[in-house]
């Protein structure tokens, strides 16, 4: 029989992973689903109680990339100027400039994203959307790559505010972090303490800007056959009109996934198999990253909550029932 080569892993992206492990222990799906949103160009969500390691593995991720990096921590009172950045007066000239806020960056952590009003929600839409911010009578570009890292926590709902299903829909993912494993528990005893890490010297970034784009443009240019692009329509589909597949969860089911679901999960799993070492989508790839950039863009109806149903619960019925190629 012929020698098969093992799949590789472009080695940036190897080296990536390694930086990511060493520095957060027990998440490896998440450091994962990270690379991957980089690979991909989307923006995530991540969901999980406090002390989960979301901001560190964050944090870490933003130093092993050689791009800017700023953090805002989401609060109540927060303006949208506080975000985009605001006007000044200039006596000298009699005229106005703009001054850029923290979201001119490369790569953003809106922490506790929940927290925000309405106002400011809005302002960060137009940058994930258009990659743009508007300041009185001017339109900055936000750099390429521009990437939105969020957080927030599921248990707390006080002075908190929902994200609109419009805005949900621009996340590529949304990632829901558990508690590690008790091993991994263990080997996070012996990490160094915060006080440890800033005394001593940062490791050096192991990709640069220029190496993200080349990444993203050979994540893009994966293949996907058609009978996986058939495959991925009609589990979209199956979420607007389950009836239509035999599903039987019409009544649980009150908003499907959109059309930008669909290109969603394409990129997605085109940087999944990238970062599988292959150069194709296969139905597993599809089926691993159709949770994490579906359960936010479905709603549950009330007669779902009424039997304790989650989104994950109805995506894991479609995925179920729907024939694999």
């Amino acid at each position: 029989m012929p020698v098969v080569d093992p799949p590789s892993v472009p080695e940036p992206l190897a080296a990536l992973r390694l930086r990511l492990e060493a520095s957060v222990v027990g998440q490896s799906a998440l450091i994962d689903r990270l690379i991957v949103a980089l690979l991909a160009g989307g923006h995530v969500l991540i969901e999980g109680v406090p002390g989960l390691a979301k901001t560190r593995a964050v944090r870490a991720l933003a130093a092993a990339l050689d791009l800017p990096y700023r953090r805002i921590q989401f609060t109540p009172d927060l303006l949208p100027a506080d975000l985009t950045g605001t006007q000044i007066y200039r006596p000298s000239t009699g005229e106005f400039d703009a001054r850029p806020g923290p979201i001119v960056t490369s790569v953003l952590l809106a922490d506790e994203i929940n927290r925000a009003p309405a106002k400011v929600q809005s302002a960060l839409l137009e940058a994930m959307q258009e990659g743009q911010v508007t300041i009185g009578d001017r339109t900055i570009a936000l750099p390429d790559p521009f990437w939105v890292l969020a957080t927030q926590n599921p248990i707390e709902h006080e002075g908190t505010y929902p994200l609109p299903e419009a805005q949900l829909d621009r996340f590529l993912l949304k990632l829901t972090v558990g508690y590690p494993d008790r091993s991994s528990e263990l080997a996070m005893i012996d990490l160094p303490d915060t006080a440890e890490r800033s005394s001593g010297a940062a490791a050096p970034p192991v990709i640069g800007p220029a190496q993200v784009r080349g990444l993203r443009a050979l994540a893009a240019a994966t293949r996907v056959a058609p009978s996986i692009k058939e495959y991925i329509v009609d589990l979209i589909r199956a979420t607007r009109d389950p009836g239509a597949y035999g599903l039987g969860l019409a009544p649980l089911i009150e908003l499907g996934a959109s059309p930008r679901a669909t290109l969603a999960l394409v990129r997605a799993s085109k940087a999944h198999a990238m970062l599988s070492g292959r150069d194709y989508v296969t139905p597993h790839d599809v089926k691993s990253l159709a949770p994490d950039v579906l359960r936010h863009r479905i709603v549950a109806s009330y007669e779902a909550d009424a039997e304790g149903l989650t989104p994950d619960d109805l995506l894991r019925k479609i995925l179920e029932h729907m024939r694999v190629p």
